[in-house]
């Protein structure tokens, strides 16, 4: 089930630790009648006077549908990310599925990913018409396991899709050399990693294409839902723009080669997406600041495992903080009686949702360290905004939850 999360507007940008204005009030278990305290919310995204004006500049004057500021989104975005071309889509999910169409993966091909990731990661495999197969995560952590990766390539196998999750770069260079060995398509699922890093290259650069989500929560928004493709293959960034625009042939409006989808971002949102942009390496700089407070706060703690660290080639972008607990629900109830928001990033993997127990014939025991994650990963606050006084009030609730 989605998070709808509340929207921050401010009067000026801000990209640095800051106090959240009032929100909802709450009283804990050992301050009843005492004076009450702000709720702490799970995410916070930001609009504010500038991205408005944006907006409003972009509705007033540009069309609404593929305008100006759609094709100025793509260019920005795919420098940003090193790459030659971006295609913007209406969501994530999207850029996923419009991708696999792009390179011709469909009915009777099979695409290897993790069950352990939001469903869309699969749901994009089986809308363009292919198999998802799933690998187990790795020992130690939350990503797709390379190793067991290779080990699941058969003769109708087309592409490795690794996600990203929560802003944890994957061994990207591993898959890169499975998929050259086996003469696989590479699409990089960077929906939660905008702005994260791999040896010096930014996520989604990689592989033969990456795939962004734009919805709200994310490390960047476009005031609503949006994806986009990033690709250094041409004729890949070709076949994506006239899929997502009704399957048009390019400079044509009645001439379709393709069975496309009205899959198009809004002008208007693409607008915003371009100051969210600007905004992203200092809001990503402030998420890794935050999470190494929530390290410091934690890391003598017993019965909490904190996410990987990084290795010194990487960069993470902390899209969520995820911990692992075994008295994940206790903890849970414990902070929200307290007016701290948690997440469950996911409470039940890919492959043990009904759609896929019916069509494929999973059940438990099927990859078991993604079914251990599920009963366990709890996602602390994590934003830009979050002040480190917060942070100190999330940690010691979260210390106190853990006493029987």
């Amino acid at each position: 089930m989605r998070n709808h999360f509340r929207t921050r507007t401010l009067s000026k940008i801000v990209t640095e630790n800051a106090p959240l204005p009032a929100s909802a009030l709450v009283e804990s278990e050992s301050q009843a009648r005492a004076e009450p305290r702000k709720k702490i919310h799970l995410a916070s995204p930001i609009i504010d006077a500038e991205m408005k004006a944006a907006a409003l500049a972009a509705l007033e004057n540009e069309m609404m549908v593929m305008g100006e500021s759609v094709f100025k989104f793509e260019e920005e975005f795919a420098k940003y990310c090193g790459t030659k071309y971006a295609v913007s889509t209406a969501s994530g999910t999207a850029a996923l599925s419009i991708t696999f169409q792009a390179l011709n993966i469909g009915h009777g091909n099979e695409v290897i990913t993790t069950p352990f990731s939001f469903i869309a990661t699969a749901n994009s495999i089986v809308h363009a018409g292919a198999d998802p197969i799933f690998a187990d995560v790795e020992d130690s952590g939350m990503n797709l396991s390379p190793r067991k990766t290779r080990a699941k390539i058969g003769s109708k196998t087309r592409a490795l899709t690794p996600v990203h999750l929560y802003g944890h770069p994957s061994r990207i260079d591993e898959f890169q050399d499975i998929a050259a060995e086996s003469g696989l398509s590479l699409i990089e699922d960077a929906c939660q990693a905008h702005g994260a890093e791999f040896k010096g290259r930014k996520i989604g650069s990689v592989g033969d294409a990456g795939c962004f989500s734009f919805y709200p929560a994310k490390n960047m928004t476009v005031g609503g839902d949006g994806g986009i493709i990033t690709t250094n293959n041409e004729e890949m960034a070709d076949a994506a723009r006239s899929i997502r625009d009704c399957g048009r042939d390019k400079n044509s409006k009645y001439y379709h080669g393709r069975i496309g989808f009205t899959s198009r971002l809004n002008t208007v949102n693409a607008a915003i997406g371009r100051i969210q942009l600007k905004r992203l390496d200092a809001w990503n700089e402030a998420r890794r600041r935050i999470s190494e407070q929530y390290r410091k706060e934690l890391e003598n703690v017993r019965d909490i495992i904190l996410p990987p660290l990084e290795a010194r080639f990487e960069k993470a972008v902390y899209h969520l903080f995820v911990i692992r607990t075994k008295f994940r629900d206790q903890v849970k109830n414990r902070l929200a009686d307290n007016g701290i928001e948690t997440g469950i990033h996911y409470p039940r993997p890919i492959h043990l949702q009904a759609p896929y127990r019916q069509k494929y014939g999973y059940a438990e025991g099927a990859f078991p360290l993604s079914e251990s994650l599920s009963n366990e990963v709890l996602s602390l606050p994590m934003y830009p905004t979050l002040a480190e006084k917060e942070v100190v009030r999330v940690c010691e609730a979260l210390k106190k939850s853990l006493v029987a």
